[in-house]
């Protein structure tokens, strides 16, 4: 019954320290990309810091920066939390070990015992002889056997159980260091937040200061935003008529049919069997830049610092460092590129259905119409509009339908 509770004990054990594992490396996981982003958004204040008119998208980055250190902090406590059940559980499985190798010892020692008292050969041969039947005898034979082996069996399971105990002890010392480590990281994130959140103060009470200006600097952006917006609604519904015209030739259409429209696009099977492709990637397709930082987000909005601008984006603004890659997120066909002057150069990719655009490049490595694939280099981003810091624009419609970035990116 003493082995039915430690085996209970020990299985409940394993199960709770199984789940706990699991957790502690999506929780791991979670952290490096927390770290990660961290870091390359240092970078990019650092950048900022020494170019000039960069105050709006230097309190971006802080904010980025203070959310992410607060998302580490409470990695860094449920990772803590996490230690200390591991810790606990290991502690009860090392006492339980304990309790078992004495029911093991004590027991061993009965059986010594009895083995002692019939250590003379001759008992055993008399033992045996006496017997009343050849079956008796065999049972007999049988019963030293077994005992013998039993002997065998506890020693090896008491040295086990020893081995186990070791094992235990060194990972309660593992987990206890572990967790030593995690709470002098999670000191010095929070010094690291303050520090932030000082900085954060500090620039804010200068935009305040030029409030008027960077309201003025917004809604120039906006306006020439929906320049670009236009141009590029412009040329998607210049190729779709043009895809409709080439595909009514392709199948010899008669002059009754339906005059092909410039809204419309009219799918093959494979464009279909991409947009579906497409849509199953939902919230898994790559970022259209390895590395960078989120500063402008999708729809229509108060601007947090500036809140007599109201913001009404397309898509999202990634603010990068230097000579940074711009990759397409999906397969597709390169649909056009255009270059809007001091907003850099677009280039528009079809995915069936749904199109993807990248706005603010400064050179462009593919042309039109090319086949191009899941994170295929496709330029690189230039200098944001009238600024020294560099800017990707990127935006997903389902034909003209502007959809949110952030709900079919994957999560960082």
């Amino acid at each position: 019954m003493h082995f039915v509770k430690l085996s209970f004990l020990a299985i409940c054990t394993f199960c709770a320290l199984h789940c706990t594992a699991q957790t502690s490396d999506q929780l791991k996981a979670n952290k490096r990309n927390l770290e990660t982003e961290i870091a390359d958004t240092k970078r990019l204040l650092q950048e900022t810091q020494k170019k000039e008119n960069t105050s709006l998208q230097r309190i971006s980055l802080l904010r980025n920066q203070i959310n992410n250190r607060e998302k580490l902090i409470t990695e860094l406590n449920t990772q803590i939390f996490n230690y200390e059940i591991e810790l606990d559980l290991n502690v009860k499985l090392s006492q339980s070990l304990d309790r078992k190798l004495e029911y093991m010892k004590n027991d061993y020692e009965r059986v010594v015992y009895l083995a002692f008292k019939n250590r003379r050969t001759m008992d055993k041969i008399i033992f045996l002889l006496s017997a009343d039947s050849f079956s008796q005898m065999y049972r007999r034979s049988k019963f030293y056997t077994i005992f013998s082996d039993n002997v065998k069996y506890q020693t090896e399971e008491i040295k086990k159980t020893q081995r186990e105990i070791a094992q235990k002890n060194a990972d309660i010392l593992t987990i206890k260091e572990s967790k030593l480590i995690l709470l002098e990281g999670k000191e010095k994130e929070i010094k690291s937040l303050e520090k932030d959140r000082a900085s954060q103060t500090k620039t804010l009470n200068e935009l305040k200061k030029k409030e008027k200006q960077l309201a003025s600097e917004l809604k120039a952006k906006q306006v020439k935003q929906r320049e670009i917006e236009a141009a590029i609604k412009k040329a998607i519904e210049q190729e779709i008529l043009a895809a409709n015209k080439r595909k009514a030739e392709q199948k010899k259409t008669s002059s009754d049919t339906k005059k092909p429209s410039s809204t419309v696009l009219e799918y093959t099977p494979e464009e279909k069997i991409t947009s579906n492709s497409f849509v199953s990637n939902q919230g898994k397709l790559p970022w259209p830049v390895v590395k960078g930082s989120t500063i402008t987000h999708f729809g229509r909005y108060k601007n947090p610092d500036v809140p007599s601008v109201m913001m009404d984006s397309k898509g999202i603004d990634i603010l990068v460092e230097p000579n940074t890659q711009v990759r397409s997120v999906f397969d597709g066909v390169v649909y056009g590129i255009l270059d809007m002057g001091s907003a850099g150069k677009v280039v528009i990719i079809r995915h069936g259905e749904y199109i993807s655009v990248y706005q603010g490049l400064s050179n462009v490595l593919v042309k039109k119409d090319q086949k191009v694939t899941t994170k295929q280099n496709i330029g690189a981003v230039g200098k944001n509009m009238g600024k020294n810091t560099h800017e990707l624009h990127f935006e997903i419609l389902k034909e003209f339908t502007h959809l949110d970035p952030a709900l079919w990116l994957s999560k960082k």
